[in-house]
């Protein structure tokens, strides 16, 4: 089984997280066990999961949110701010 990248966990998950927004918070506990599930536990660790959500929060194109608990979201849009 071939190793997945850490780009290709963040895409999944950014996948996931436009999917479910505005429908169900994801915890990063809950975006890593999708991603074990997916891509299996021999090629997709903890360790990439949580490099994936960092390269997420990094670049922008999610957020922590903290109203209610700790969850990775899309950041809100500019009207919305």
């Amino acid at each position: 089984m071939s190793e997945i990248s850490v780009d290709q966990v963040a895409e999944a998950m950014y996948t996931l997280i436009v999917s479910t927004h505005g429908k169900k918070n994801l915890k990063a506990m809950d975006l890593t066990k999708a991603m074990i599930e997916q891509f299996g536990d021999a090629s997709c660790d903890k360790a990439v999961c949580k490099l994936a959500i960092r390269q997420l929060i990094d670049s922008g194109r999610c957020i922590y949110s903290y109203v209610g608990g700790s969850y990775v979201t899309l950041p809100p849009k500019p009207d919305q701010q």
